[in-house]
Protein backbone atom coordinates (compact mmCIF):
# COMPACT_ATOMS: atom_id res chain seq x y z
CA UNK A 1 0.00 0.00 0.00
CA UNK A 2 1.28 3.52 -0.85
CA UNK A 3 -0.52 5.80 1.56
CA UNK A 4 1.41 7.24 3.88
CA UNK A 5 0.22 7.90 7.77
CA UNK A 6 0.57 11.10 9.50
CA UNK A 7 3.36 9.80 11.55
CA UNK A 8 5.41 8.81 7.99
CA UNK A 9 5.11 12.42 6.99
CA UNK A 10 6.01 13.36 10.48
CA UNK A 11 9.51 11.22 10.15
CA UNK A 12 9.62 12.45 6.95
CA UNK A 13 9.91 16.15 7.80
CA UNK A 14 12.36 15.44 10.86
CA UNK A 15 14.61 13.38 9.06
CA UNK A 16 14.94 16.41 6.01
CA UNK A 17 15.43 18.79 8.85
CA UNK A 18 18.24 16.37 9.47
CA UNK A 19 19.33 15.78 6.31
CA UNK A 20 19.11 12.35 5.79
CA UNK A 21 18.92 11.30 1.88
CA UNK A 22 16.00 10.48 0.29
CA UNK A 23 17.28 6.76 0.17
CA UNK A 24 17.69 6.35 3.90
CA UNK A 25 14.47 8.43 4.28
CA UNK A 26 12.26 5.62 2.35
CA UNK A 27 14.15 3.05 4.03
CA UNK A 28 12.99 4.14 8.19
CA UNK A 29 8.94 5.12 6.52
CA UNK A 30 9.53 1.52 4.83
CA UNK A 31 8.41 2.69 1.45
CA UNK A 32 9.89 2.60 -1.91
CA UNK A 33 11.98 5.76 -2.90
CA UNK A 34 9.04 6.54 -5.21
CA UNK A 35 6.67 7.22 -2.90
CA UNK A 36 8.05 9.57 -0.88
CA UNK A 37 9.44 11.44 -4.31
CA UNK A 38 6.11 11.83 -4.92
CA UNK A 39 4.64 12.60 -1.22
CA UNK A 40 7.59 15.53 -1.82
CA UNK A 41 5.94 16.61 -5.15
CA UNK A 42 2.61 16.65 -3.88
CA UNK A 43 2.64 18.26 -0.56
CA UNK A 44 6.12 20.73 -0.16
CA UNK A 45 5.14 24.44 0.47
CA UNK A 46 4.91 25.47 -3.32
CA UNK A 47 6.58 29.01 -1.67
CA UNK A 48 9.04 27.71 0.03
CA UNK A 49 10.01 24.10 -1.32
CA UNK A 50 9.55 23.29 1.95
CA UNK A 51 8.18 20.06 3.26
CA UNK A 52 6.14 20.21 6.59
CA UNK A 53 4.63 17.83 7.78
CA UNK A 54 1.64 20.07 8.72
CA UNK A 55 0.99 21.25 5.95
CA UNK A 56 1.56 18.01 3.86
CA UNK A 57 -0.84 16.01 6.45
CA UNK A 58 -3.35 18.85 5.35
CA UNK A 59 -3.38 18.52 1.65
CA UNK A 60 -3.24 14.75 1.54
CA UNK A 61 -6.87 14.89 3.65
CA UNK A 62 -8.07 17.72 1.41
CA UNK A 63 -7.18 15.89 -1.87
CA UNK A 64 -9.07 12.63 0.56
CA UNK A 65 -12.22 14.79 1.25
CA UNK A 66 -12.48 15.71 -2.83
CA UNK A 67 -12.77 11.76 -3.41
CA UNK A 68 -16.16 10.23 -4.37
CA UNK A 69 -16.82 7.67 -1.95
CA UNK A 70 -19.14 5.05 -2.36
CA UNK A 71 -22.17 4.24 0.62
CA UNK A 72 -21.16 0.95 1.07
CA UNK A 73 -22.71 1.04 5.12
CA UNK A 74 -24.69 -2.14 5.55
CA UNK A 75 -26.51 -3.32 8.91
CA UNK A 76 -24.00 -5.90 9.56
CA UNK A 77 -21.15 -3.09 8.99
CA UNK A 78 -23.24 -0.70 11.32
CA UNK A 79 -23.57 -3.81 13.85
CA UNK A 80 -19.85 -4.29 13.51
CA UNK A 81 -19.08 -0.83 13.92
CA UNK A 82 -21.14 -0.17 17.09
CA UNK A 83 -19.02 -3.67 18.31
CA UNK A 84 -16.07 -2.29 18.12
CA UNK A 85 -16.65 1.32 19.56
CA UNK A 86 -18.01 -0.85 22.40
CA UNK A 87 -14.65 -2.61 22.51
CA UNK A 88 -13.16 1.09 22.60
CA UNK A 89 -11.78 1.23 19.10
CA UNK A 90 -11.59 4.19 17.48
CA UNK A 91 -12.65 4.63 13.92
CA UNK A 92 -9.07 4.05 12.44
CA UNK A 93 -8.41 1.09 14.66
CA UNK A 94 -12.01 -0.71 13.54
CA UNK A 95 -10.63 -0.22 9.76
CA UNK A 96 -7.47 -1.03 10.31
CA UNK A 97 -8.74 -4.19 12.45
CA UNK A 98 -11.26 -5.35 9.57
CA UNK A 99 -8.67 -5.15 6.98
CA UNK A 100 -6.18 -6.94 8.91
CA UNK A 101 -8.57 -9.77 9.82
CA UNK A 102 -10.55 -9.89 6.43
CA UNK A 103 -13.86 -8.32 7.21
CA UNK A 104 -16.25 -5.38 5.16
CA UNK A 105 -16.08 -1.97 6.37
CA UNK A 106 -15.87 1.59 5.13
CA UNK A 107 -13.67 4.44 5.89
CA UNK A 108 -12.88 5.76 8.96
CA UNK A 109 -14.38 9.45 7.61
CA UNK A 110 -17.56 7.08 6.90
CA UNK A 111 -17.60 5.97 10.50
CA UNK A 112 -17.45 9.33 11.98
CA UNK A 113 -20.46 10.66 10.00
CA UNK A 114 -22.09 7.35 10.68
CA UNK A 115 -21.54 8.22 14.38
CA UNK A 116 -22.32 12.09 13.91
CA UNK A 117 -25.32 11.06 12.25
CA UNK A 118 -26.31 8.80 14.93
CA UNK A 119 -25.74 11.85 17.60
CA UNK A 120 -28.41 13.37 15.98
CA UNK A 121 -30.75 10.91 16.39
CA UNK A 122 -30.15 11.13 19.71
CA UNK A 123 -28.22 8.05 19.50
CA UNK A 124 -25.00 7.11 22.07
CA UNK A 125 -22.44 5.71 19.48
CA UNK A 126 -20.14 9.28 20.21
CA UNK A 127 -20.17 8.72 24.03
CA UNK A 128 -17.39 5.24 22.95
CA UNK A 129 -15.15 8.08 21.12
CA UNK A 130 -11.96 9.01 22.96
CA UNK A 131 -12.84 12.37 22.88
CA UNK A 132 -16.94 11.86 22.81
CA UNK A 133 -16.62 14.16 20.00
CA UNK A 134 -14.67 17.33 21.32
CA UNK A 135 -12.86 19.31 18.76
CA UNK A 136 -9.05 19.27 19.75
CA UNK A 137 -7.68 23.13 19.90
CA UNK A 138 -5.09 24.40 17.59
CA UNK A 139 -1.44 25.05 18.68
CA UNK A 140 -1.07 27.58 20.81
CA UNK A 141 1.65 30.62 20.21
CA UNK A 142 2.03 31.91 23.78
CA UNK A 143 4.66 32.20 25.38
CA UNK A 144 5.94 29.57 28.31
CA UNK A 145 5.01 31.07 31.68
CA UNK A 146 6.51 28.14 33.55
CA UNK A 147 10.41 28.81 35.49
CA UNK A 148 12.98 27.07 33.52
CA UNK A 149 14.59 24.52 35.30
CA UNK A 150 18.00 24.08 35.66
CA UNK A 151 20.61 21.95 33.72
CA UNK A 152 18.19 21.08 30.83
CA UNK A 153 19.18 19.15 27.88
CA UNK A 154 17.31 20.25 25.15
CA UNK A 155 15.54 17.96 22.71
CA UNK A 156 17.41 19.12 19.74
CA UNK A 157 20.44 17.46 21.47
CA UNK A 158 19.05 14.07 21.69
CA UNK A 159 20.85 11.25 19.19
CA UNK A 160 18.53 11.51 16.16
CA UNK A 161 18.52 7.39 16.34
CA UNK A 162 15.27 8.14 18.39
CA UNK A 163 13.27 9.81 15.94
CA UNK A 164 13.24 6.56 14.25
CA UNK A 165 11.70 5.09 16.91
CA UNK A 166 13.31 1.29 16.53
CA UNK A 167 14.61 0.46 19.92
CA UNK A 168 13.38 0.11 23.08
CA UNK A 169 14.27 1.75 25.50
CA UNK A 170 13.92 5.83 24.85
CA UNK A 171 10.54 6.77 26.62
CA UNK A 172 8.49 9.99 26.92
CA UNK A 173 6.94 10.75 30.44
CA UNK A 174 3.99 13.52 31.74
CA UNK A 175 1.81 13.94 34.43
CA UNK A 176 -2.11 13.90 33.94
CA UNK A 177 -3.90 16.17 36.76
CA UNK A 178 -6.82 15.38 39.00
CA UNK A 179 -10.12 17.34 39.47
CA UNK A 180 -9.45 20.40 41.23
CA UNK A 181 -5.39 19.89 41.19
CA UNK A 182 -5.63 17.21 43.67
CA UNK A 183 -3.87 13.90 42.55
CA UNK A 184 -2.03 13.22 39.56
CA UNK A 185 -0.81 10.33 37.47
CA UNK A 186 2.82 9.81 36.16
CA UNK A 187 2.60 8.51 32.53
CA UNK A 188 5.59 6.70 30.95
CA UNK A 189 5.38 5.43 27.18
CA UNK A 190 8.32 3.53 25.19
CA UNK A 191 8.56 5.47 21.77
CA UNK A 192 9.37 2.53 19.58
CA UNK A 193 7.14 -0.20 21.35
CA UNK A 194 4.11 2.13 22.52
CA UNK A 195 4.11 0.67 26.06
CA UNK A 196 2.77 2.60 29.09
CA UNK A 197 3.64 2.06 32.29
CA UNK A 198 1.34 4.52 35.37
CA UNK A 199 1.31 5.48 39.08
CA UNK A 200 -0.64 7.44 40.58
CA UNK A 201 0.80 9.77 43.19
CA UNK A 202 -0.33 11.87 45.85
CA UNK A 203 0.78 15.35 43.92
CA UNK A 204 2.29 16.88 41.24
CA UNK A 205 5.96 17.29 43.48
CA UNK A 206 8.75 16.84 41.93
CA UNK A 207 10.05 14.29 44.68
CA UNK A 208 6.50 12.01 44.09
CA UNK A 209 7.61 12.10 40.41
CA UNK A 210 10.94 11.43 41.16
CA UNK A 211 9.89 8.29 43.07
CA UNK A 212 7.41 7.25 40.74
CA UNK A 213 9.58 7.64 37.61
CA UNK A 214 12.14 5.23 39.29
CA UNK A 215 9.98 2.56 40.79
CA UNK A 216 8.45 2.24 37.32
CA UNK A 217 11.25 1.80 35.48
CA UNK A 218 13.56 -0.17 37.93
CA UNK A 219 12.80 -3.11 36.18
CA UNK A 220 13.88 -1.56 32.68
CA UNK A 221 16.84 0.00 33.75
CA UNK A 222 19.11 -2.16 31.62
CA UNK A 223 17.29 -1.74 28.51
CA UNK A 224 16.78 1.89 29.08
CA UNK A 225 18.37 4.84 26.38
CA UNK A 226 16.99 8.43 26.87
CA UNK A 227 13.58 10.05 28.45
CA UNK A 228 12.11 12.81 26.87
CA UNK A 229 9.58 15.58 29.26
CA UNK A 230 7.87 18.82 28.70
CA UNK A 231 9.05 21.60 31.07
CA UNK A 232 6.68 21.15 33.97
CA UNK A 233 8.42 21.91 37.10
CA UNK A 234 7.35 18.14 38.56
CA UNK A 235 10.28 17.15 36.79
CA UNK A 236 13.00 19.34 38.47
CA UNK A 237 14.56 16.23 40.30
CA UNK A 238 15.32 15.03 36.31
CA UNK A 239 19.21 14.60 36.97
CA UNK A 240 18.26 12.89 39.98
CA UNK A 241 16.64 10.45 37.88
CA UNK A 242 19.17 10.10 35.08
CA UNK A 243 21.93 9.01 37.21
CA UNK A 244 19.49 6.71 39.44
CA UNK A 245 18.12 4.74 36.11
CA UNK A 246 21.25 5.53 33.96
CA UNK A 247 19.81 7.14 31.21
CA UNK A 248 19.70 10.50 29.44
CA UNK A 249 17.31 13.04 30.42
CA UNK A 250 16.04 15.02 27.35
CA UNK A 251 12.94 18.43 27.33
CA UNK A 252 11.14 19.24 24.59
CA UNK A 253 10.35 22.82 23.31
CA UNK A 254 7.86 25.00 25.43
CA UNK A 255 4.40 24.34 23.30
CA UNK A 256 5.43 21.72 21.08
CA UNK A 257 3.34 18.94 22.43
CA UNK A 258 4.36 17.06 19.01
CA UNK A 259 7.62 16.72 19.88
CA UNK A 260 6.34 13.76 22.21
CA UNK A 261 3.62 13.19 20.42
CA UNK A 262 3.35 9.33 21.44
CA UNK A 263 2.63 10.22 24.99
CA UNK A 264 0.60 13.35 24.42
CA UNK A 265 -2.16 10.67 22.32
CA UNK A 266 -1.88 8.25 25.34
CA UNK A 267 -2.33 10.85 27.51
CA UNK A 268 -5.73 11.18 25.43
CA UNK A 269 -6.79 7.53 25.30
CA UNK A 270 -6.44 7.42 29.30
CA UNK A 271 -8.81 10.34 29.52
CA UNK A 272 -11.39 8.53 27.91
CA UNK A 273 -11.24 6.23 31.03
CA UNK A 274 -10.10 9.13 33.76
CA UNK A 275 -12.49 12.19 32.34
CA UNK A 276 -11.06 15.75 33.69
CA UNK A 277 -13.57 16.24 35.70
CA UNK A 278 -12.64 12.32 37.65
CA UNK A 279 -11.58 13.04 41.32
CA UNK A 280 -8.28 11.16 41.51
CA UNK A 281 -8.87 10.18 45.34
CA UNK A 282 -11.63 7.42 43.83
CA UNK A 283 -9.58 5.79 41.70
CA UNK A 284 -7.38 2.78 43.22
CA UNK A 285 -4.46 1.26 41.92
CA UNK A 286 -5.98 -1.59 40.73
CA UNK A 287 -8.13 0.46 38.00
CA UNK A 288 -4.86 2.20 37.76
CA UNK A 289 -3.42 -0.96 36.57
CA UNK A 290 -6.78 -1.82 34.50
CA UNK A 291 -6.28 1.01 32.28
CA UNK A 292 -3.13 0.51 31.42
CA UNK A 293 -3.21 -3.02 30.96
CA UNK A 294 -6.22 -2.66 28.13
CA UNK A 295 -4.05 0.04 26.38
CA UNK A 296 -1.01 -1.66 26.17
CA UNK A 297 -3.49 -4.45 24.47
CA UNK A 298 -5.36 -2.09 22.09
CA UNK A 299 -3.81 -2.57 18.32
CA UNK A 300 -2.16 0.70 17.00
CA UNK A 301 -2.11 1.56 13.29
CA UNK A 302 1.67 2.34 13.29
CA UNK A 303 2.26 -1.14 14.22
CA UNK A 304 -0.44 -2.86 11.73
CA UNK A 305 -2.51 -3.52 14.46
CA UNK A 306 -0.77 -4.72 16.72
CA UNK A 307 -0.53 -4.03 20.56
CA UNK A 308 2.03 -2.96 22.52
CA UNK A 309 2.31 -5.46 24.26
CA UNK A 310 3.02 -7.79 21.15
CA UNK A 311 5.88 -5.05 19.58
CA UNK A 312 7.35 -5.30 23.47
CA UNK A 313 7.55 -8.68 23.62
CA UNK A 314 8.99 -8.49 20.03
CA UNK A 315 11.75 -6.15 21.31
CA UNK A 316 12.38 -7.26 24.76
CA UNK A 317 13.52 -10.74 25.47
CA UNK A 318 12.49 -10.08 29.28
CA UNK A 319 9.38 -10.67 31.38
CA UNK A 320 8.98 -7.23 33.38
Amino acid sequence: MSHLTSEQRYTISVLLEQNFSKSEIAIVIKKDKSVLTRELQRNCDLRSGKYDFDLAQRKYEKRQKSKTKRNDLTLEIKERIKEYLHQELSPEQIVGVCSKNGLSCVSTESIYQHIWKDKKEKGNLYLSLRTTGKRYRKRGSKKDSRGVLSNRRLIEDRPKIVDLKQRFGDLEIDTIIGKNHKGAIVTINDRATGILRMKKIKAKESELVRQAAIELLENWKPYLFTITSDNGKEFAMHQEIATVLEVDFYFANPYSPWERGANENLNGLIRQYIPKSTSFEEITVERIIEIQEKLNNRPRKRFNFETPNYMFNQKVAFVT
